[in-house]
């Protein structure tokens, strides 16, 4: 729980500074050098990635490591050189993500956030990652699909920071962006490149990695890494009782079936040049002492327990409930994952006291109200109705708090149906009893996990594991952390990454 994700929000604050550019131009693909009509040229690509970049920055943060930072930018200035179009000034950004998650925008804006970089395994890797991105902007896929969308009646902005965006979201939440932009386009040629767009840009990955002397077999050993990732995330949820979740981040907007692998095999097995070490080591080195999953600003999941140090609280889910944290809000989830208790903060503008907060926030028109007491904290509980923006009366629940930090939220239960609400109403009522400030044991399992690095023992993967704050099962979690999950394993002494 941190900040809000791009949203509709973010769009329509895009929508509201952008000018439509209705004209068309000619210009020369620098990649084809074939001529096309486009509504960006390159100086209007700029000034909306320029724009866009902004908005990036506020909604995710940049990772607040400056040797990290102008580690992954020389390697990608190192790239761009490289590229079909050095001339432009190119911006390369880790954002504080646990996202596994890489994307681009228009202009030469290029971002990888803290999340993929925990997965990767070299220099190499993270060069496939990010020249991959550059062989979008490099050929111009932003802007053609921009100039695609226009005719749709989508904004340029907004077609093109939608693209992005939903390429940095999965294209989980394309449904409802689309449905409230586009009004008719559908969400799945917005949220992702073409097939022959991601072919190109795979070629041009490859190229640009061929030039700085790494094997482009590199992107070959990146899309399988990430291939593990999912699957592990498929066998967790299996083995939890869930189903599987949809694939998101990186891979949702970067199809990685197995005749892909194929094609990224083929056009990395046509080089057959000499190439640099790898840069193993010096990858791992440079990620020594990084966050991993989630960190200290957006709050820390421990188990059944959720603690957030900045705010000064805690919360804990009843037996057989998950806690999932977002940038929007922590949800309490029963384990059919129908029900949850939302934790969120209430907006400052709608006032400092629970009446105004209820009134400004839900808006309700009848209900009654319940003076609490919540982890020591004064609270007011809310149950009454209000009515859509088609005038349909809903029901509302909500208990209002001011916890740490003289701060308010909102705890609000949440259900498929009324029926479901019902069932599940003792958890909910136990989820929200367990909001308190943080005490000093909470204190310490509060902190953060880091990556650190370190030769690999003896006792493999299992030694590892005993040493290890993850919970779960462990060595299956490092095996993945370190590229080793379908099996295998480094020889002793070599650098592998451990979570401290």
């Amino acid at each position: 729980m941190k900040r809000k994700p791009l949203s509709y929000r973010s769009f329509l604050i895009g929508l509201a500074f952008v000018s439509a550019l209705t004209g068309c131009a000619t210009v020369i693909n620098p990649v084809t050098g074939e001529s096309e009509r486009t509504v960006l040229d390159e100086p209007h690509e700029i000034a909306e990635g320029s724009k866009a970049h902004q908005q990036v920055l506020q909604e995710y943060g940049v990772y607040p490591d400056t040797k990290l930072q102008a580690y992954v930018n020389t390697l990608g200035q190192r790239l761009a050189r490289q590229s079909h179009r050095s001339n432009l000034t190119w911006h390369f950004t880790v954002l504080d993500s646990p996202e596994i998650n890489a994307f681009a925008l228009p202009g030469g804006y290029v971002y990888v956030t803290r999340g993929i970089m925990a997965y990767l395994e070299s220099e190499a890797d993270l060069a496939g990652v990010i020249g991959h991105e550059i062989g979008h902007v490099t050929a111009r896929h932003g802007a053609q699909r921009a100039t695609r969308q226009q005719t749709a009646g989508i904004g340029v902005l907004a077609a093109t920071i939608l693209g992005a965006v939903l390429e940095s979201q999965g294209v989980s939440g394309a449904t409802d962006l689309a449905g409230s932009l586009s009004q008719g386009v559908a969400a799945g040629y917005i949220a992702s490149y073409s097939r022959d767009q991601e072919l190109q840009a795979d070629q041009l990955g490859a190229e640009y990695l061929e030039r700085i002397k790494y094997d482009p077999k590199n992107m070959v050993d990146v899309i399988r890494v990430l291939k593990s990732q999912e699957q592990f995330a498929a066998d967790t949820a299996r083995a939890e009782g869930r189903e599987a979740p949809a694939r998101g981040g990186w891979l949702a907007s970067h199809p990685s079936n197995e005749q892909r692998l194929q094609e990224i095999t083929r056009i990395a097995g046509q080089y057959k040049g000499k190439y640099e070490d790898e840069g193993h080591d010096r990858y791992l080195k440079m990620i020594d002492g990084m966050t991993f999953g989630e960190s200290r600003e957006q709050g820390v999941t421990r188990g059944r327990q959720f603690y957030h140090e900045p705010m000064g609280l805690a919360l804990t889910a009843p037996e057989g409930w998950r806690i999932q944290n977002s940038p929007e809000a922590v949800a309490v989830v029963n384990a059919a994952g129908d029900a949850a208790l939302l934790l969120q903060v209430a907006p400052t503008k709608a006032g400092n006291t629970h009446e105004n907060i209820i009134r400004k926030v839900f808006k309700p028109e009848q209900g009654r109200t319940e003076k609490r007491s919540l982890g020591g904290f004064a609270a007011t509980h809310f149950v009454g109705t209000s009515r859509t923006r088609q005038g349909q009366v809903r029901r509302i629940e909500v208990t209002v708090v001011t916890g740490p930090g003289n701060r308010n939220f909102m705890l609000v239960p949440s259900a498929r149906d009324a029926r479901t609400l019902q069932r599940n109403r003792e958890g909910l009522q136990a989820a929200e009893a367990s909001f308190r400030a943080l005490s000093s044991s909470d204190m310490a399992a509060a902190r953060p996990w880091t990556l650190q690095t370190k030769p690999y023992p003896r006792g493999g993967f299992a030694e590892m594991a005993k040493r290890s704050p993850l919970s779960g099962n462990a060595e299956r979690e490092l095996r993945l952390i370190n590229g080793f999950y379908a099996g295998g394993e480094p020889p002793p002494g070599r650098l592998v990454k451990v979570v401290e």
